[in-house]
């Protein structure tokens, strides 16, 4: 990931150095403020980027001798069957159409959002299975 890291810093220092001169020539805020977003989340992820590579070390993919196999391994969680994808796509549904027809049904769809989002994020939590 080290080279990432470079990359994106490259990016940061771009978006700064154009921010910089966008701000003497310019004097427009929308522009300076979308260039130092851009600078700030260009930065972050050179951030993450450079912290995993101390983090981790060096990845097979970076070495030219690697070989397929070193990267095999367990691919991660996928959770069987669950009610809760559903519940919160009818929460974000019924929030959407709240916008348009009133202030009740955004509360409803709030709160049948938040219950889908509670159960996704907290389903696996105890250990065991729902």
């Amino acid at each position: 990931m080290k080279v990432e890291a470079y990359l994106f810093a490259g990016v940061a220092l771009f978006f700064l150095a154009t921010d910089v001169l966008y701000a003497v020539w310019s004097k427009e805020p929308a522009g300076i403020a979308a260039l130092t977003v851009a600078f700030a989340m260009a930065s972050l992820v050179a951030f993450f980027f450079g912290t995993t590579y101390r983090r981790k070390g060096i990845r097979p993919e970076d070495r030219k001798g690697a070989e397929i196999r070193e990267r095999a391994g367990p691919l991660g969680f996928f959770p069987p069957q669950s009610a809760y994808p559903v519940l919160t796509a009818a929460g974000s549904a019924a929030l959407a159409v709240g916008v348009v027809y009133g202030l009740w049904l955004v509360m409803i769809g709030l709160g049948v959002l938040a219950a889908g989002v509670f159960g996704l994020v907290f389903q696996f939590a105890g250990g065991g299975e729902d």
